[in-house]
């Protein structure tokens, strides 16, 4: 429901807005937004894959700063998609603008707003692991985060222009406005409430709704209205501003929400009748979408009670909810259950190489396996081709370990089967994962696959396996610092084969790490935050070119557990002749510096 140019029109009248020093309150956050405005502010590396310890230490530090003030967060996320087929026309719009973007930064190195794919996984894991209270909304986020805010009578932190319009108690800041990094015992923000925007504007603050709907939003479109006739400023301002001061200048003149509608349509005498009518229910219906509802929140956050859900939800299985409220399932499922389909995540990389999502689509497919099809011909994704989005259906996959389970059932499935599935889509032995730290055993057997399927050059494996033993090996020393090269963003574009085929890589652990929640997690969780570090990778790669990775590595416990992963991963793809050699080869080579290694 976004109000195109409301931010600009507030940006333009900002004595709306009341500073204030925030300190002991609660605080519901939109999680969603979150993540992006704070990777954003970071100024963290985005182009090379993304930079998730110095990110995961930004969040701690972001929620440290709130508890020092006496403010108790709480964070709602999205957990599915909108049902409405107008937000998901509007999300293909916007990720057309997405996909032009990311071919951009690939190929000049620009800095675009573009999240690196692992971001959000690595946001929700801090959370949890700093227990923040934390749920994933099932349906629109917006109205329940603001039917809650208003229960609680606190403010809402966002940048979402929805909050403008919900009548809040508490108030909405903006993270903008939002200066956290200058906290002492209290944060300096703004806060904007509707009764200040209606007094400024003079207008009737019930028409606040009309004024979003008629001005235009994610549902409905009234461009046959020029609004800007109505807009008699003296000072000179932009179109998407005069146009919008226009819209409140004309609801001066009415009450009722239902009034300025009526008087709308009129406003339309190239448009039919029948148009009329049914562009009347839309707004309408539009409007009440400002309505808040009771909270279904309240209890979750309280008591820990079970979500109420939304009628088209009521057949899917209870724990699968339940999951997903906690966080312990991406969304994604819900996607496919309730419409069959789910967008695909976009990352930096050039509209010349295939889309790195397909690699992983065996892994998807077993996934989709898992998840009735009720009635349906596959499951759509939307992903892209070159420079354009499209739309592809794929077929769910049901074999092996997976023909015996059931999803209303799968939390009782024994683990071992659980965990067959797993290593049956990846095709790996459970051997292969013997003497690999147990959280490092599925990005491994992750990598397994990756070597198998992407056949990527044997530097990057080898650079990629560094950064990961690196960042196992400082993860239990407590080094969040100094080893991770350059973290801050750089004009410098990364190699675009190199890129895609690490993009290639994170799409296949994500894929892996939505299939082993759905499984109830029989492979153990990955500490995400200190996999991959895309800066220190690339540097890797080039490293590499020049030196051996023992001639890199700090240390001996580096080396050691980097020979004993790199083993296990080239001899669970005896064909891995990448290096121009077999496994026996590239072993021997191994032993060999080793040997050199300990006469030095």
């Amino acid at each position: 429901m976004v109000v195109e140019g409301l931010y600009s029109l507030l940006e333009d009248n900002s004595q709306i807005f009341k500073d204030i020093r925030f300190r002991d309150s609660k605080l519901l956050i939109d999680g969603c937004n979150l993540v992006y405005a704070l990777y954003f502010k970071s100024k963290l590396e985005r182009n090379h894959g993304g930079q998730y310890l110095a990110f995961q230490t930004y969040v701690q530090s972001f929620f440290t700063t709130l508890k020092k003030c006496g403010i108790k967060p709480y964070v709602v996320v999205n957990g599915g998609a909108s049902i409405s087929k107008i937000k998901q026309k509007t999300k293909m719009e916007r990720g057309s603008v997405l996909v032009q973007k990311t071919h951009s930064a690939a190929q000049t190195g620009k800095t675009e707003k573009i999240l690196p794919v692992l971001t959000k996984l690595v946001f929700q894991q801090t959370l949890i692991d700093m227990e923040v209270p934390l749920v994933k909304c099932i349906g629109e986020i917006n109205r329940e985060l603001a039917a809650l805010a208003s229960e609680w009578r606190c403010p809402v932190l966002s940048n979402t222009t929805n909050f403008y319009i919900f009548d809040l108690p508490g108030g909405f800041l903006r993270h903008d406005d939002f200066r956290w990094e200058s906290a002492d015992s209290y944060i300096p923000c703004k806060r904007y409430t509707t009764s200040h925007f209606c007094s400024f504007f003079n207008i009737n603050d019930q028409l606040l709704p009309a004024f979003a709907t008629l001005a235009g939003n994610d549902y409905v479109n009234l461009r046959e209205i020029k609004w800007i006739k109505f807009f008699n400023g003296r000072r000179r301002k932009t179109y998407r501003i005069a146009r919008l001061e226009g819209l409140l200048i004309w609801l001066r003149h009415f009450q009722t929400t239902e009034d300025a509608i009526r008087a709308a349509m009129t406003l339309m005498p190239n448009v039919s009748r029948q148009e009329q009518t049914m562009l009347l229910s839309k707004v309408e219906k539009a409007t009440l979408e400002y309505r808040l509802p009771s909270s279904s929140l309240l209890g979750f956050f309280t008591e820990g009670a079970a979500l109420s859900l939304p009628k088209e939800v009521t057949w899917v299985p209870v724990w699968v909810c339940a999951s997903l409220a906690k966080g312990d399932l991406s969304g994604a499922e819900l996607d496919v259950l309730l419409h069959g389909r789910r967008n695909l995540p976009k990352p930096v990389e050039s509209g010349e190489l295939p889309s790195s999502n397909l690699v992983s689509q065996p892994i998807r497919q077993v996934l989709y396996g898992l998840l009735p099809a009720l009635g349906r011909n596959g499951v759509e994704e939307v992903d892209w081709d070159g420079l354009d989005f499209h739309t592809v259906t794929v077929q769910p996959v049901v074999q092996g370990a997976t023909q015996g389970l059931r999803l209303d059932s799968l939390p009782q499935a024994d683990r071992t089967v659980r965990l067959k599935v797993c290593l049956e889509t990846l095709v790996v032995n459970q051997e292969t994962l013997e003497g690999v730290p147990p959280h490092l055993r599925l990005p491994v057997a992750v990598t397994c696959y990756w070597l198998r399927r992407a056949k990527p050059d044997l530097k990057l494996l080898k650079a990629l396996l560094m950064v990961m033993i690196q960042g196992e090996l400082n993860r239990q020393k407590g080094l969040t610092t100094g080893w991770q090269g350059e973290t801050n963003q750089i004009s410098q574009p990364p190699d675009c084969v190199v890129a895609h085929s690490f993009n290639q890589w994170q799409a296949c652990l994500i894929n892996t790490w939505e299939l082993n929640q759905l499984l109830c997690m029989p492979l153990p969780k990955p500490h995400f935050a200190w996999l991959f570090q895309g800066r220190l990778v690339h540097q890797r790669v080039k490293q590499l070119q020049e030196k051996e990775p023992e001639e890199i590595l700090p240390s001996d416990d580096f080396i050691s557990l980097y020979r004993s992963i790199l083993e296990a991963v080239l001899q669970s793809d005896p064909g891995a002749d990448r290096a121009g050699g077999t496994v026996a080869q590239l072993t021997a080579n191994m032993g060999h510096l080793a040997m050199g290694g300990s006469e030095q």
